[in-house]
């Protein structure tokens, strides 16, 4: 829905009645108006898009809606990149048909974000996908692409393209009031890489998740203290920190989907890098050392500790 409409720059409250062939609801936003283009900015959380039936004969009544043994679908949000410019990340999520997501944050430095999918509906930007015991995660996430080109490969190396700071900013406004109006889970806000370390890498290690938790609160991360604890404890020739296995089970624990083999094998070396991407960016080889051993326990330790 679009308006053109010729105002000075302005925030007020607009109120839309939305029509569908299903039903008529009265919806509460709030907006800017940036010269003649007026941006949702926020919704009313007293009101809600609600799907139901609508019958010739019969009123549908809501006097003992909502019902308390509900909760919402959304219970994780995954950041992607696009490895592509803006034109062409548009065209791939919402003219193609193919991939989607619900929102798209562009490169340029202005206050616009696009919404492309409803949160309401799915999304097809997780695939093949898992977090601890949820698997298919379109159905339970709300999906963030960032235009960013990605990575080069130099040699044997990946060479992320980091992210501006004007860029950032809108992520980190989006995903503040997404997690806010569904109350997620610090540990749900992740990227594509956690819940598919075998065939992804976005958001990538130039992804500042530390930014994230330590000036906004958002996101799960390590207390360092925890993380010297763990790491002084830290000897390589003994069990538990000579063992694949106990590894493999931490990252279990934590939400990753990794099979308990023993072995370190080339699915495990992924799964480890996807972590150290996300909580130890400055060096990803996938190589279980001792900081990779302390970072996840000291996570398990503040998150999945009951």
């Amino acid at each position: 829905m679009k308006f053109i409409l010729k105002l000075l720059i302005c925030t007020f409250v607009l109120t839309l009645i939305i029509t569908s062939c299903s039903t008529q609801e009265k919806v509460i936003v709030k907006t800017k108006t940036v010269h003649d283009t007026i941006y949702v900015t926020d919704v009313d959380p007293k009101y809600h898009f609600v799907e139901q039936a609508n019958l010739k004969d019969y009123i549908i009544s809501k006097k003992n809606f909502p019902s308390v043994a509900s909760n919402h679908r959304v219970k994780f949000i995954v950041l992607h990149y696009t490895v592509s410019d803006y034109p062409t990340s548009v065209k791939i999520l919402a003219k193609k048909g193919n991939v989607s997501s619900h929102y798209l944050v562009n490169d340029l430095p202005n206050d616009s974000i696009d919404l492309l999918v409803s949160e309401n509906q799915r999304a097809w930007h997780a695939g093949i996908s898992s977090w601890g015991n949820a698997v298919n995660l379109n159905d339970t996430s709300i999906g963030i692409e960032i235009v960013n080109s990605g990575y080069k490969k130099i040699g044997d190396s990946m060479v992320f393209q980091p992210f501006p700071n004007y860029q950032i900013k809108k992520v980190i406004s989006l995903v503040k009031n997404i997690a806010e109006r569904y109350d997620i889970d610090p540990v749900n806000i992740i990227g594509h890489s956690d819940i598919a370390p075998l065939r992804k890498q976005d958001p990538g290690p130039a992804f500042p998740w530390e930014k994230l938790y330590k000036e906004h609160q958002l996101g799960a991360w390590y207390d360092e203290k925890d993380k010297l604890y763990f790491l002084n404890m830290y000897e390589p020739d003994i069990a538990p920190y000579n063992s694949v296995l106990e590894f493999q089970k931490a990252l279990k624990k934590y939400g990753y989907s990794v099979n308990l083999t023993g072995v370190y094998d080339k699915n495990t070396k992924l799964v480890t890098r996807a972590f150290q991407w996300h909580f130890r960016p400055q060096k990803g080889d996938g190589i279980i050392d001792a900081e990779t051993w302390a970072i996840l326990q000291a996570l398990n330790k503040k998150y999945r500790t009951k």
